[in-house]
């Protein structure tokens, strides 16, 4: 029982920096358009949001691989 508890508060916790902070974890990703284009998928506490990046292999032209954090549009602490 503990050990679900501690589970859930952390979980909490976790929950409660994505919305300050209004940072996304990645969840998913995908080529698209004849794999010029990437498509991220990020979860916030808000919801999901998808991003699109241009796409190369080397990474020389836009990204290799979706970023693991990505700043949302919205923030719950924002002073705007």
């Amino acid at each position: 029982m503990k050990i679900l508890l501690r589970i859930v508060s952390l979980l909490a916790l976790i929950w409660l920096g994505l919305l300050l902070t209004g940072y996304g974890i990645l969840t998913g990703s995908h080529k698209n358009v004849a794999g010029i284009g990437l498509q991220c998928q990020y979860l916030t506490a808000r919801g999901v949001i998808k991003a699109q990046y241009l796409h190369s292999d080397s990474g020389l032209i836009g990204v290799a691989d979706c970023p693991v954090l990505r700043k949302s549009s919205e923030v719950v602490d924002s002073n705007e």
